[in-house]
């Protein structure tokens, strides 16, 4: 569509605004970002798209209505574009006038542009994420060619938490004004207007209260190890944000109630599956012109979209997670936010663990402000210290303002100002800025400043003071400069905008401190083979008085013997950041944070997708996933080299709560004469927890299915000749008095326990590989723990020893099998 002056001429021409009650063209100031949908039964119904850009309304007619299944790809007709006024209009457009019949408000919102919306436009293909009643999350317009009179686009949903399989699943049955509550026909019959129900998310609980967020002290250069995570620092205004009943409060970090002020965010929590959460974060401008805080100051003021990066949970329906360590709270807040759609105004922050220098050194070259480094293990506190460090890439500051320096200059109200900062409890002058300024913001400052008579300060230079007029020391600015000089005075200063969000009084230097000695409410670290082990003797186990240390150590103890039983499988980590009795949860996939000693193979999950999964290599990735808070360590059937070639065979023997160690101990015996008679010699590793593991190692001949039918027909047959005593079901009523024959540890993705693996389970016991002369004397089958493995180490090892006993799934095995389950 060619671009005309006057971009309502057209809109007007079209109508007779004696005859209709649309409103009359004008074009708008600002640059909001809202949108509308607005249901026209004219000579065909369809649905007017419409987007607030540069004062105007874009608009598109969606003859179908959109559709939220992305294959759907609907035709977008572009019309003529629209006074921002229009809209609100609901109402009927008289016949015979330019398109006649009834409107409806059918939906509207904030719309969120994912690149330059101008090229867009020109190229014919305009990305953007939509936050409204109907239409959420993540949308496209793809201008179709081969144009006639009409310019057609296509409107097409993206893939999305938001996207949906039904083609009419946003305008199927009887819709509803969302301003007048009223149908199309009320609408036409001009029926009054109804109440329009309210579905903003109802939170049962109390919203949190407001706490003082942590804070980073200053150091020169970012910290190095895995028991770091690494944020870019963001250049917003801090924010913690509370949801409950009541509704949603934004918090300053200062305490100010800024629900108001970030209005733009407003319905960006509604979709949170929770009744009530405190979320600590950074509230940033959605486009970004200039620098960063910039953007933000002029989003606030013109109304434009903002964003919320979360990168902190501290409590959720009612439970403070303030005590527990930082990579938990991450995981937590991860899950919480898990469904929010990605481009919205609601994000989760990005995190790198490890390789601090090199995070920074990216961060600077990338133009950010610095970044900030978190300790993995580290509590949350409501002050600063050392568990937070920010290394920036600039030297930038907060200043008081105290004065002016008058300018010479027609119509600029001043030519720099006078900047002071709280040094030993006394405000001191620390120099003058007088760039980065446009004349919008110096008129702003100029009425923002309260003069006074005397200066807020005693230590400005006599050629500074001369002519200064004072102010009220209450503005503070936030100013990038190269140097302080000799005397503290800042040299090159850039003034960046003005920081409502903090007091004046709390303003003080801020310098590098890359000794702190504030205690860091975390414990010592350790060395442990080759890794460095934060908060060492952080207490994992309780009960057993072991440590992170001790989990560590003990793996390093193992870690020879466990490679070469475990290394090269694809595994699944069972992890307790903060103990056994604190979260704990299973970790397979690499999201993005593990340490560099484990390494990753690509495997194709059931849905089709890739995802990278963990194994390790040497002792070191046993220890390294520690350091994570990894206890327990889960193992494929099969090694990365030939992943659909099983190379183990594994019957779990799980026995009911109320059986006797006797009778699981019995089973295995049996499991294993069992398989003796097909041919097949096993192994025994006792769990550390209730069972037995009846094992064999196999020659990579067959594949999983065949494995699986194996084992499950053997299971079977143990069951339906000893029902009393066996299940082949997971079924805990079924098992009730017997032993489950767990087969389904031999499909594809399924894991069992590594040998000599910690469990996390009171005591710290230990999976052990034993032989079957000691299972019959053994009294349980939790009874080693770590304490026992350096004379276990000292034996010869049973699992090494099956493991070089390869066996085969002969089609002679399976006849017998066969015919034993016949008979």
């Amino acid at each position: 569509m060619a671009k005309n002056p006057d971009r309502l001429a057209s809109y007007n021409a079209k109508r007779d605004f004696d005859q209709t009650e649309e409103p009359r063209g004008a074009r708008g100031s600002g640059a909001g970002y809202s949108f509308v949908v607005q249901k026209h039964a004219a000579s065909r119904l369809h649905y007017d798209f419409r987007l607030e850009w540069d004062g105007v309304l874009l608009s598109w007619a969606v003859t179908k209505g959109p559709s939220p299944a992305p294959s759907e790809k609907r035709l977008a007709v572009r019309t003529e574009d629209h006074p921002l006024d229009y809209g609100g209009f609901e109402g009927t457009i008289p016949k015979g006038q330019y398109g006649g019949g009834t409107v409806m408000l059918w939906d509207r919102g904030t719309w969120m542009p994912q690149g330059d919306v101008e090229k867009g436009l020109k190229d014919g293909k305009l990305k953007f994420t939509l936050q409204g009643h109907q239409m959420q999350g993540g949308w496209t317009l793809v201008r179709m060619r081969g144009q006639g009179k009409r310019e057609n686009w296509l409107l097409i949903k993206e893939r999305d938490d938001y996207a949906r399989d039904k083609a009419d699943g946003l305008t199927k049955g009887t819709a509803r004004s969302i301003d007048s509550g009223r149908t199309m026909e009320e609408i036409a019959e001009g029926a009054p207007a109804q109440a329009v129900p309210d579905t903003s998310p109802k939170r049962s609980r109390k919203a949190p209260a407001f706490v003082k967020p942590q804070l980073a002290k200053l150091v020169s250069d970012a910290p190095e190890g895995d028991g770091w995570m690494h944020e870019t620092k963001f250049d917003g205004y801090r924010c913690l944000v509370s949801l409950g009943k009541g509704g949603v409060r934004l918090f300053t970090r200062s305490g100010k109630d800024w629900t108001e002020k970030f209005a733009g965010l407003a319905g960006a929590f509604d979709a949170l599956p929770c009744d009530a959460a405190l979320l600590d974060g950074e509230v940033m401008a959605a486009r970004v012109d200039g620098s960063s805080f910039s953007s933000l100051q002029k989003a606030l003021k013109e109304g434009h979209p903002l964003v919320f990066f979360a990168f902190d949970l501290l409590s959720l329906d009612g439970e403070d997670f303030r005590d527990t360590p930082q990579e938990e709270r991450r995981e937590r807040l991860a899950s919480l936010l898990s469904g929010v759609p990605k481009g919205g105004a609601l994000r989760l922050s990005e995190h790198v663990v490890g390789h601090g220098p090199e995070v920074f050194k990216r961060a600077c070259e990338a133009g950010a402000e610095g970044i900030i480094s978190k300790r993995i293990d580290a509590p949350y506190r409501g002050r600063r210290s050392k568990n937070w460090l920010k290394a920036k890439c600039t030297r930038r500051q907060e200043f008081v303002i105290i004065g002016y320096s008058p300018s010479d200059k027609k119509g600029r109200p001043f030519a720099s100002l006078l900047l002071g900062s709280h040094v030993g409890g006394e405000l001191r002058y620390k120099g003058r800025v007088g760039t980065g300024f446009s004349a919008d913001t110096m008129t702003e400052l100029a009425a923002a400043m309260t003069a006074r008579k005397t200066p807020p300060v005693k230590d400005v230079p006599s050629d500074v003071a001369r002519d200064a007029k004072w102010v009220r020391a209450d503005l503070v600015a936030e100013v990038d400069f190269t140097e302080f000089t000799a005397d503290g005075i800042i040299r090159h200063g850039s003034f960046l905008g003005l920081r409502q969000d903090k007091d004046a009084a709390s303003v003080t230097l801020e310098e590098p401190q890359d000794d702190p000695q504030e205690e860091t409410d975390m414990g010592s670290d350790a060395k442990i083979g080759g890794v460095k082990i934060s908060n060492a003797d952080r207490k994992v186990f309780p009960d057993a008085g072991c440590t992170k240390g001790d989990v560590a150590r003990h793996y390093e103890r193992v870690g020879d013997r466990m490679i070469a039983l475990m290394g090269q499988r694809p595994m699944s980590l069972f992890r307790c950041p903060s103990g056994i009795d604190g979260q704990c949860f299973f970790q397979k996939h690499d999201s993005g944070g593990m340490p560099d000693a484990l390494s990753r193979v690509a495997i194709e999950e059931s849905d089709g997708d890739e995802a990278d999964y963990l194994y390790a290599t040497r002792p070191e990735s046993l220890i390294a996933a520690a350091q994570m808070g990894s206890l327990e360590y889960h193992i494929w059937g099969a090694r990365v080299d030939r992943l659909d070639r099983p190379d183990r065979l594994v019957f779990d023997l799980d026995p009911d709560d109320g059986l006797a160690w006797k009778d699981v101990r019995a089973a295995a015996f049996e499991v294993r004469d069992a398989l003796d008679a097909l041919g097949l010699r096993s192994g025994a590793i006792v769990t550390g927890g209730k069972g037995v593991h009846v094992w064999l190692a196999l020659r990579r001949t067959r594949g999983w299915d065949t494995l699986k039918l194996f084992s499950k027909t053997f299971a079977h047959v143990m069951s339906t000749q000893q029902p009393e005593r066996y299940t082949a079901t997971m079924s805990k009523a079924k098992r009730k008095g017997r032993v489950f024959i767990d087969y389904l540890r031999n499909e594809r993705g399924a894991t069992a326990i590594a040998p000599y693996s910690l469990r996390a389970r009171a005591g710290a016991p230990v999976a052990v590989p034993v032989t079957w002369d000691e299972l019959e004397k053994l009294d349980s089958a939790n009874g080693f723990h770590m304490a026992d493995m350096e004379a276990r180490l000292k034996k010869p090892c049973p699992a090494l020893a099956v493991q070089e006993d390869l066996q085969s799934l002969t089609d002679g095995v399976i006849e017998k099998l066969q015919a034993w389950s016949e008979g």
